[in-house]
């Protein structure tokens, strides 16, 4: 039997091969950033041949350093940045253009057409999902509407779409030489194109964007064998494919209704499994798929997704220059004792959940002549505290349940300071596990079943265990005082882009 199961992770910042062992350890680690290209305010990019070298690189990097070949390897997963969406043809393996990004608000005119035609409602009990530019499908549309090159090649069938997963897969098995075109249910479920309840791509969604299913990769469980490597890796079993929140949710082994995670990276993630059968939200969240695993019932969850959370701290690292790494916000947020009054709402790709208002934008403010960096430093961390508190708000009263504590996961959970700050706004403690790569380990647990290398859920939950608590330490009154200020901070982002409906 092969010793060990890899995941690539391939982020909205970078890609990261990682190998793992049965108990969940990291044995080898390899990581590359990519480019992020930025045309115009609201406009985000990655080159997808970039990501595909990376990709390849890190592999090749991860394994030398373990000193492992691809006999070694039971199976690897793939995991995601979800929404980032590219089109390529498939006989030349060549990109049309860039991927547009995620945070991507191009698509807002489209948008705000499928709202003026009163769709929002329909689309939201299809899809599980708002309107909003944060998703796939409007991004397929805006592409082939934009691209004189496409049409031609859309006659031939030989355009192809995916999310990165579908890319990163497609190129692992082949690429123009019988690549496999497929994705997996949680990244489809973020498409904008997929029925919730069917699993299926949903043809009044594709009618209303104008996208052909020709394009339109495979659906497939979550864990399942789709092929095998034929570039990087030597006849590797691909067997797992999550979107990086779900597979975060896996790999923290939040197997059970009601189980929360939160994620911290790029933005900030909040998932509660909700069992067999999707729930509709009434606040603000999104009714997205899970994961299945083989043919058992697919999972689902609700989500709260936040734009702006690492990405904040960048910003303030590469546009203001206050800091020269991400790790000095920290050390500068404790210059101060409290946030001086300054609230920082990061809007800039307007607010996801629970407001979906792309028409806000970024503000500052509270600022005095009292303020300074060291204020502004605080404001930046506080700020993904409090969105989570407005998303937890929004779960707990959809799903009728009270969380106790909060799992978390991701780059910025090695911030104490935006630790304690998270525990003392939600009045619950928060839980680091001992492996914080979660989002890797769940694209890996996804692979390793489907194989046989693990046999059942109940050995991926043995694995899992605390690193660190936090317990919240703040007063009620402190507490109520801040988060009232917060939610008036939000409502001035608000209308800041003429003419978007409400």
């Amino acid at each position: 039997m092969s010793k060990f199961v890899a995941a690539i992770d391939q982020g909205t910042t970078s890609t990261r091969f990682i190998v793992f062992d049965f108990q969940g350890n990291i044995v080898a680690i390899d990581q590359k950033e990519h480019k992020q290209i930025y045309p115009a305010p609201g406009l985000v990019e990655h080159d997808g041949l970039e990501i595909w070298q990376n990709t390849l690189e890190v592999i090749t990097n991860g394994m030398r350093k373990s000193g492992l070949v691809s006999e070694d390897l039971a199976a690897i997963g793939i995991t995601n940045q979800r929404e980032t969406a590219i089109l390529w043809n498939k006989q030349t393996g060549k990109p049309y253009g860039n991927a547009i990004v995620w945070q991507d608000t191009r698509t807002h005119e489209i948008i705000s057409d499928l709202e003026k035609h009163g769709l929002s409602e329909e689309i939201r009990l299809k899809t599980g999902l708002p309107l909003a530019t944060y998703f796939s499908g409007p991004k397929i549309k805006w592409m082939l509407d934009h691209n004189p090159d496409i049409s031609d090649d859309l006659i031939k069938g030989d355009v192809l779409f995916g999310n990165m997963d579908t890319w990163v897969i497609w190129n692992l098995t082949g690429g123009p030489m019988g690549g496999i075109h497929v994705t997996d249910i949680s990244n489809a479920s973020r498409t904008l194109l997929m029925d919730i309840k069917t699993l299926t791509w949903d043809s009044k969604m594709l009618e209303i964007l104008g996208i052909p299913v020709s394009i339109l990769p495979k659906i497939v469980p979550s864990s399942a064998i789709y092929g095998y490597t034929r570039v990087g890796l030597e006849n590797v079993a691909i067997a797992g494919d999550l979107g990086d929140q779900q597979a975060a949710l896996f790999g923290q082994t939040c197997f059970k209704p009601g189980d929360v995670k939160n994620t911290y990276g790029t933005g900030c993630f909040m998932l509660m499994n909700t069992g067999t059968e999707p729930v509709t939200s009434k606040n603000g969240l999104l009714t997205t798929a899970g994961y299945k695993l083989g043919n058992d019932p697919a999972v689902y969850c609700l989500e709260g997704s936040i734009a702006i959370a690492g990405a904040l701290v960048q910003w303030l690292r590469d546009n203001l220059k206050l800091i020269e790494n991400s790790a000095d916000i920290e050390p500068l947020a404790r210059t101060v004792s409290d946030n001086g009054d300054v609230y920082f709402v990061p809007a800039f790709s307007g607010l996801y959940a629970p407001y979906w208002r792309s028409d806000a934008r970024g503000v500052i403010v509270g600022l005095t002549r009292f303020a300074n960096r060291g204020h502004i430093a605080r404001a930046v961390l506080e700020s993904t505290a409090f969105q989570t508190r407005e998303v937890l708000d929004a779960m707990e009263s959809d799903s009728n349940v009270k969380l106790n504590s909060l799992k978390v996961d991701g780059g910025m959970v090695v911030n104490e300071l935006l630790m304690q700050f998270q525990a003392d706004i939600l009045n619950v403690p928060v839980i680091k596990p001992r492996v914080a790569e979660t989002t890797a380990l769940g694209a890996a647990y996804a692979a390793g079943l489907a194989v046989g290398y693990w046999q059942n859920l109940d050995q991926l939950s043995a694995n899992w265990g605390k690193d660190k608590v936090w317990q919240p330490d703040m007063s009620e009154e402190s507490r109520a005082s801040l988060y009232k200020k917060w939610k008036s901070a939000v409502t001035r982002t608000f209308d800041w882009i003429d003419g978007t409906p409400s």
